[in-house]
C-alpha cells in the first residue's frame, strides 16, 4: 500500500493576523455575486484507486465522526463528532486532533454549534484557527459561521467572546464551510428556500469579514446517487467534491458510497457519481467527510472519511485519492 507523507510544506501560509474581531456584514442573496471566476485547475479522477491513511482509530468521544479538516500550514488533522451524551439536534461537537497515524493529540468541545458535516482548519503561524458552523438551529445545523483558535482541553459555547462570527449570505438559514488549503479559498455551503448553494471566497478576504466578491456562487446541482444522504464536501481548484451514502447498518450491507465532482465555474456535474469501495471491509462503514491535503512533495490528495465500529465504540478511518487529470 502506498505510504502517505506525514510532513508537509509551509506552502500557502496565510499572511493574516491573529485574534481578528471583525464581524461580517451579511450579504443579501445575490449581493456582490460575481461571474464565476475560479481559475482553471486539474481535477481528481474519481475512478482511480484509494489508499489508506489509517483505519480503526479512536477519537476523544465514541460517536460517529462527521467531518474532518487539515491545517496544511502546521500539518495537523482535526475530526468532528457529536459530543457524548448529547442529542442529535443540540449541535454539541467534539473536535479531536490526531497525528497522521491516527493517534490522539488533543480535543475541544463546542456547545450549540452544529452538525459537523464539514469545517475548515486555517494555519496562522504556529496556531490553527478552525472555521465551523455555529448557533445550531432546531435541527442541529449551524445558522452562521465562526472562526476561533483551537486550544486543546477547552470548551467553547456558541456565545463565547473567543469567536468571530460571520454571516456570508444574510438570507441563508444554515451555513457550513470547507477550506481549499492549496489555493487558500473558503468554500461556503448555505441553505436558501430553494435548496443548497455553494459560494467560493478568497480565504484572506473572508478572514477579514469581506464576503462581497465571491469567485463563484451557484445552486448545488442534484446528485443522482444510490443514496440521497449528503455526507461531506471539499474543494480543490476549480472543482467541488461531494460525498453521499449511508452505513451498512442502514442500507443492508450494500456499498452505496459515491463521490461526485462539480465544476464551480458552471455549477454542473463534471464526473460521477462514482462508486467508491474504499474501506469496503470495514464494519458499519458510514461515509463521513471529505478534505484536501498537500504533501511536502506537493502531491495533492482528496481524503475520504468513514466511520466504523460498534455503537459505543465508533472509529475513524481515512483514505485518499491522488490521481489528477
Amino acid at each position: 500500500m502506498h505510504e502517505p507523507q506525514t510532513t508537509l510544506t509551509r506552502r500557502g501560509l496565510l499572511r493574516v493576523g491573529t485574534g481578528l474581531g471583525i464581524a461580517a456584514i451579511g450579504l443579501g442573496y445575490g449581493a456582490g455575486t460575481a461571474a464565476a471566476a475560479v481559475p482553471v485547475s486539474q481535477r481528481f479522477d474519481l475512478t482511480q484507486r484509494s489508499y489508506d491513511l489509517y483505519r480503526g482509530k479512536a477519537l476523544r468521544d465514541d460517536t460517529v465522526q462527521q467531518g474532518f479538516a487539515f491545517d496544511n500550514v502546521n500539518r495537523r488533522l482535526f475530526v468532528a463528532q457529536r459530543r457524548n451524551g448529547t442529542s442529535e439536534t443540540a449541535g454539541d461537537l467534539c473536535i479531536t486532533q490526531l497525528d497522521f497515524s491516527g493517534n490522539y493529540v488533543g480535543h475541544m468541545y463546542l456547545t450549540g454549534f452544529g452538525h459537523g458535516v464539514a469545517f475548515g482548519a486555517q494555519g496562522v503561524g504556529s496556531s490553527t484557527y478552525l472555521w465551523t458552523e455555529v448557533e445550531a438551529n432546531s435541527g442541529g445545523y449551524g445558522k452562521r459561521l465562526a472562526r476561533f483558535k483551537f486550544t486543546s482541553g477547552t470548551t467553547l459555547s456558541n456565545t463565547s467572546s473567543a469567536l468571530t462570527k460571520f454571516t456570508p449570505v444574510s438570507a441563508a438559514t444554515e451555513h457550513t464551510c470547507s477550506i481549499d488549503p492549496v489555493n487558500n479559498r473558503l468554500i461556503v455551503r448555505y441553505h436558501l428556500s430553494d435548496g443548497k448553494h455553494i459560494a467560493v471566497y478568497d480565504l484572506a478576504a473572508a478572514t477579514n469579514g469581506d464576503f462581497s466578491s465571491p469567485l463563484a456562487n451557484f445552486k448545488q446541482p442534484s446528485l443522482p446517487t444510490l443514496s440521497p444522504t449528503f455526507q461531506g464536501y471539499a474543494a480543490y481548484g476549480q472543482y467541488l467534491y461531494a460525498l453521499t451514502g449511508t452505513s451498512y447498518e442502514a442500507n443492508g450491507g450494500v456499498v452505496n458510497s459515491e463521490i461526485t465532482s462539480i465544476d464551480m465555474n458552471t455549477g454542473a456535474i463534471k464526473q460521477g457519481p462514482v462508486l467508491t469501495k474504499a474501506g469496503e471491509s470495514l464494519d458499519f462503514r458510514e461515509p463521513e467527510g471529505l478534505a484536501i491535503y498537500q504533501t511536502v512533495d506537493g502531491e495533492v490528495r482528496l481524503f475520504l472519511g468513514f466511520a466504523s465500529g460498534a455503537s459505543g465504540d465508533r472509529r475513524s478511518n481515512l483514505f485518499y485519492k491522488n490521481a489528477l487529470v
